[in-house]
């Protein structure tokens, strides 16, 4: 079965950096568009990284220039390198992929980022 599992979160100060990824199972990974979304407190879940099977990458205007989402094919695994990071970026962290109209989620890895 589909399994996403995000890693790599944690507390960091302001300015600081951090590098999440997501180990994929169960499908082939190489095929589809990934995607990073992250979820404050009582708010929405956000979209703020999409890599395509291609290569195509796009980004929520709030991080970009700061993060990178890249992928590794043969590792199953796409990553988010978070640079410059901001006590507004405090969230939790999913990976996320669709197929067939379903959607697939990680369980989530906290970031912190105190000020």
């Amino acid at each position: 079965q589909v399994q996403l599992v995000e890693s790599g979160g944690g507390l960091v100060q302001a300015g600081g950096s951090l590098r999440l990824s997501c180990a994929a199972s169960g499908f082939t990974f190489s095929m589809y568009t990934m995607n990073w979304y992250r979820q404050a407190s009582g708010k929405q879940r956000d979209l703020v990284a999409t890599i395509t099977s291609g290569g195509n990458i796009a980004y929520a205007d709030s991080v970009k220039g700061r993060f990178t989402i890249s992928r590794d094919n043969a590792k199953y695994t796409v990553y988010l390198h978070m640079n410059t990071l901001k006590p507004e970026d405090t969230a939790v962290y999913y990976c996320n992929y669709a197929s067939g109209g379903v959607g697939y989620w990680g369980q989530g890895t906290q970031v912190t980022v105190s000020s």
